[in-house]
Parts: C-alpha cells; structure tokens; sequence
C-alpha cells in the first residue's frame, strides 16, 4: 500500500526520510547489535543520541547558553501544572485565552495560586488573537502564559504579547520548528514533541536557567520538579528514549532542508496555496480572521454539516487521511506541518475543486 496524505493534527506525518533510515536501525543501531528501543538509557550509545539531539536543535533554534534544554514525558498537558508548581512564587500568573490547550492551562494554574484571564478570544469561538499590545498585565505576577499556535482554531500570534517586564512562558506544541524564533524573549518555551518534531511521549521544555530552582510550591513531586531533570540530564528517570530518538533524526533533517528559515519560507508557501483556494471557493471558507492564521492547522467548512461528512468521506477514499474537524469546532481541518510535502498540499486543492464542481 502506497502512502497516503496524513492531516492529522497529531500524532501527525513524520519525514519519509526519517521514518526510512529508523526502519533500516530497527534491529541494529549503529553497530551496536541492538535497536534504540532496547538500549540502556544510561549506555554511552544512548548518552551520544541524547547528546547530539539537544546540540542540534540548540543550532537550529539558535538556544542562548543560560537555557537549559529537557526531554521530559506527561505530555504538553502536564506542563500545564508543573510551571505553576515551579514557577508560581507570588502565587500570582496571568493567561491570555486564546483556545481549548490555554483554556485549560488556566483552569490548572487556578488550582495552584490566582490566575487572571487578562486576555481571551473566547467570544467569537477562539477565532482571532485578541490586541495583546497594552495588557492589564499583573504588578505581581510571576509569569504571563500563551498558546503560541492553536492547534484546535487554526490561529497563531504573529508578535509576541508585550508582558511588560514579566517572563512569557508559550505553548508552542503544534508550530515548535516551523519557523525561527528569538528563544531570548521567552522564559519557557515547550511543546509536546508529536505534531511536527517525532512521535508521542517525548515534551521538550527550553528554559531559562534563573527560573529553574528548588523554591518551588509545597508538596510539588520530585518528578514535576524542573531543577531534578535539568540536573540529571533529562535522566532522572528513564526517558521516552526511542522518542528522543526519533527527534533527534528530525532535527538533522530539518538541518539538511537549511534550517528553520527555510522551513518558515516553505511552511508559507503551503499555507498560501489552501488559503487562497479556500478566500475564493464558492463551497469552502476559512473560520480564522486571515491576519491571525496558522501556517500549520488550517481549519475549513462547507457550512453544512452533511456536506462536511460527505467531504471528509470521500476524501478519505482518496488517500486523504485525518481531515476531520476538532469535536468543538467541526467542519474540517487540514494540519500542514514541516513533513507534509507541498505536492500533499495541492493534490488537497484540485480535491476540493473536483467536490465543489461535483457538490455545489
């Protein structure tokens, strides 16, 4: 069976390049006689993968020398407490509420000292980012918290909310990679590693080493405590090695593309190709105000929900895989991460051409 266009939104296409050469190091990696899914985590072997994981994704993103890179697991959702146990001092953080992943950011760090909702875009169903220019920014809080790129909605902040001073911790699990970053602006930036970096079960947490201390909240568990997996490496425990793994191949294929850049000017072109379809379809249409659209999810309806069903139907038969729409939004939704190839991208296009002509 031949390949088929994957959509999802994660866990979502992985480089064929890659998928290729962990196939060929399945059963022996690197002449050691065993797979990386075997290996000791504490084995020099591991230690050179890890090693050279965390160098060239330090190159790619350009990560200043005082952060401190961690492979952890738990997931994007479990940061979602562990930066309020290690970073809440004053009790105090604020959140802008921009979809479904900072919504529920929110209602964890709720749990641990008073969260303030200072910016949302809740009232039109997450649709846009709301002015972030002059915030009701807290004189006491410890941190500021976004969702960079909302997987769900389809929306991506294009500049960075002015914090005024306080340290901007992002989520930035479905866009971690697509394009350069300033990582000097942030003082945490993560992302669960399975929509556009490797497979599920790896996050990877950049932080600035100030933040990372043993003042934490009472009762945070040695394991929800950054300073215990920067001190050991990320190995603390054993680590989703096979992830981190597969990562660390993604990381010199994104390297061998000419970086980040290039990943961005690509990521663009992608985008532009479905959006100007879909600005001048008669059948199909957008649900994000164009100046905050993703380049990764690309959320779109027919504005009937039988005709939807149909689309994602027959778009399956085709070799179109995971259109579907996100439960809370509906309609459809397009993931185009850095491994989908543009020739996926269009062959999506004259898809949906072929449908209207034969729908409308």
């Amino acid at each position: 069976m031949s390949r088929v266009y994957n959509f999802s939104a994660g866990p979502a296409v992985l480089p064929e390049e890659v998928l290729t050469e962990a196939a060929a190091e399945m059963l022996d990696y690197n002449g050691t006689g065993m797979s990386v899914m075997e290996m000791s985590h504490r084995s020099k072997a591991f230690q050179e993968i890890i090693d050279s994981a965390e160098a060239d994704l330090r190159e790619l993103m350009d990560i200043p020398d005082n952060y401190k890179v961690l492979f952890l697991q738990g997931g994007a959702s479990q940061q979602f407490a562990m930066i309020p146990m290690n970073l809440m001092k004053n009790r105090v953080a604020d959140y802008i509420v921009t979809g479904q992943w900072s919504k529920k950011a929110y209602a964890e760090a709720v749990k641990y000292g008073k969260a303030n909702k200072i910016a949302s875009s809740e009232d039109k169903t997450f649709s846009y980012i709301p002015d972030c220019t002059d915030l009701p920014v807290s004189d006491d809080a410890d941190y500021v918290y976004i969702c960079e790129n909302n997987t769900i909605y389809g929306t991506k902040f294009k500049q960075l909310p002015d914090t005024k001073g306080k340290t901007l911790v992002a989520d930035v699990s479905s866009c971690f990679l697509s394009e350069p970053v300033d990582v000097a602006k942030y003082g945490v930036i993560y992302g669960g590693v399975q929509k556009n970096v490797g497979p599920a079960g790896v996050v990877i947490v950049i932080m600035r080493e100030d933040l990372i201390t043993d003042d934490v909240l009472p009762g945070t568990p040695t394991m929800l405590r950054y300073k215990t997996h920067a001190d050991a490496g990320s190995l603390y425990n054993t680590p989703p090695a096979y992830g981190i793994y597969i990562c660390g191949k993604v990381f010199c294929w994104l390297k061998r593309q000419g970086g980040l850049a290039a990943m961005k000017e690509r990521n663009e072109k992608k985008a532009k190709i479905l959006y100007d379809y879909l600005d001048a379809s008669r059948m199909f249409s957008g649900t994000v105000e164009a100046k905050d659209r993703s380049l990764m999810n690309v959320p779109f309806i027919t504005g009937s929900s039988e005709l939807d069903a149909k689309f994602v139907k027959e778009a399956k038969e085709a070799g179109f895989e995971n259109l579907k729409g996100h439960r809370s939004v509906g309609g459809m939704r397009a993931s185009i991460y850095n491994a989908m190839p543009e020739e996926g991208v269009e062959a999506l296009v004259a898809f949906m051409k072929k449908f209207e002509e034969e729908n409308l």
